[in-house]
């Protein structure tokens, strides 16, 4: 089953870099006339999923620097931040899911979910007050990072060991991922809630890894092959995350599974305040420019 996964990554991912270096050769004379500083270029494209593999988001990164610096206009940047992530984020599940060691049908499970909720939940999601959603989910991982600090120092029995769902658990799992991955569309990133509920689930936080990157490598090519096929996206940046970006990964790769689960539990706590605090600060932001209008 395992194997059946990672067969169906490479495929999915393949059809993604056909059209890439398609489009590349297409445009070889523009590709380093792009706007992107050709000496920094490289070192954030290395440090960018260097951290994302961590849990920490490329979009969110990609997103302040890319603009401050004017490396990719505003109408671009959607397109470049889902396609430089794509073949990062395959190398982050490949080698997230050959070494760490999930049960498959877990595994399986929470891959399926959120990809379907990834493709379904668009429909109802841009329904849903998405200013009231940030800021319960900013307030939900707070409280778990909390959870999980209060267990680092013996306040509460402490989760974390467990590498399969079973029951309702496997059930409640498939729900959250269901949403995690409908609630991708309006800009809330699934790695923090992913690490928060994997941990709440009583799995090792380990785990969360290759579910995070696993569902992600599954729902991002497709999309990014639009932006590939009409040219909305920067090339170049693209580029060099598919190369430099490859390097960060695999250095992370590397202290990730080196790491034991106390020091996992300390980087989930990192991440996970991290994602909250950046969520409400842009909630406090967007809510000081209304005020300003």
């Amino acid at each position: 089953m395992t194997s059946i996964l990672l067969v169906l990554i490479v495929i999915v991912n393949l059809f993604f870099v056909f059209a890439f270096v398609k489009d590349l050769i297409n445009h070889k004379g523009e590709v380093m006339n792009e706007p992107a500083n050709n000496i920094a270029l490289p070192f954030a494209s290395f440090f960018t999923f260097l951290l994302s593999t961590f849990g920490i988001s490329d979009f969110a990164i990609g997103t302040v620097l890319y603009r401050k610096l004017n490396w990719v206009s505003l109408k671009k940047l959607p397109g470049t931040l889902n396609a430089q992530c794509v073949i990062p984020v395959a190398v982050m599940a490949l080698s997230y899911i050959t070494s760490i060691e999930v049960g498959v049908k877990t595994l399986a499970v929470c891959i399926v979910s959120q990809v379907i909720g990834a493709y379904i939940g668009p429909r109802f999601v841009v329904k849903l007050p998405e200013k009231t959603i940030k800021q319960f989910v900013s307030i939900g991982l707070t409280i778990a990072a909390l959870l999980i600090l209060a267990g680092k120092f013996d306040l509460i029995p402490s989760n974390g060991t467990a590498t399969e769902l079973y029951g309702i658990k496997l059930v409640t799992a498939a729900v959250l991922l269901f949403a995690y991955g409908a609630l991708n569309n309006i800009g809330i990133g699934s790695y923090a809630l992913t690490m928060a509920t994997v941990y709440a689930l009583g799995m090792n936080p380990a785990a969360a890894f290759p579910i995070m990157m696993g569902a992600c490598t599954f729902s991002v090519p497709i999309g990014s092959m639009q932006f590939v096929k009409f040219g909305e996206y920067s090339r170049k940046i693209t580029l060099s995350a598919a190369t430099f970006g490859v390097l960060g990964v695999l250095t992370a790769v590397y202290f990730v599974k080196s790491l034991n689960t106390g020091m996992l539990q300390w980087l989930v706590i990192v991440v996970l305040f991290y994602t909250a605090i950046s969520m409400f600060m842009e909630l406090r932001k967007s809510k000081q420019a209304v005020e300003n209008v």
